[in-house]
């Protein structure tokens, strides 16, 4: 009786998984966002050759769902995720003080996100006021500018896809 019930929760919890692939040859951040049924679902083009570092995040017939950009004269570095009409999203900034691992907070009009872990080698996850929303994972995969993002459902995949998609490039200037 007992495992039923649990197996019931988890199927009614199942998580929206998706993989994050870099293009190894192109100009500016693109991406490539599959789900894990291996069908294409966003792209993520990055805009090279403007003041300010732009990405647009898009679905595969190439309508906007949200524009990411760089905050310029900013304390500290920040990167902007404006919806389709324009208006701020979110506003991703790396923690202050972050004395053992990497933190990031994703400031939304609601409850701010916390990122937390291994940024560089893509290990860690996002929360809400405690509870996990989202695992991003790169032991997931063995291709190179490849890893994965599991968004717990009832969650904004969009927002949470553009968060993570901003993490990389303000946590990796060189590429």
């Amino acid at each position: 009786m007992f495992r039923e019930r649990r197996r019931e929760r988890r199927e009614e919890q199942e998580a929206t998984r998706y993989q994050m692939r870099q293009r190894m040859i192109s100009i500016g951040d693109d991406y490539v966002i599959e789900n894990d049924h291996g069908e294409r679902v966003y792209r993520l083009d990055g805009k090279a050759l403007r003041v300010r570092k732009t990405i647009l995040f898009e679905d595969m017939a190439g309508h906007e769902l949200c524009k990411i950009q760089e905050r310029m004269l900013r304390a500290r570095d920040s990167m902007e995720i404006e919806g389709p009409d324009g208006n701020r999203a979110a506003l991703v900034q790396k923690a202050m003080i972050t004395p053992l691992r990497e933190r990031w907070v994703i400031k939304t009009e609601g409850p701010d996100l916390h990122a937390q872990g291994n940024i560089v080698d893509h290990e860690y996850t996002i929360e809400r006021d405690g509870d996990k929303v989202a695992e991003i994972s790169k032991r997931w995969f063995r291709v190179r500018d490849t890893y994965g993002v599991e968004v717990l459902p009832g969650e904004n995949d969009v927002l949470i896809l553009a968060a993570t998609a901003v993490i990389d490039t303000m946590a990796h200037p060189d590429r």
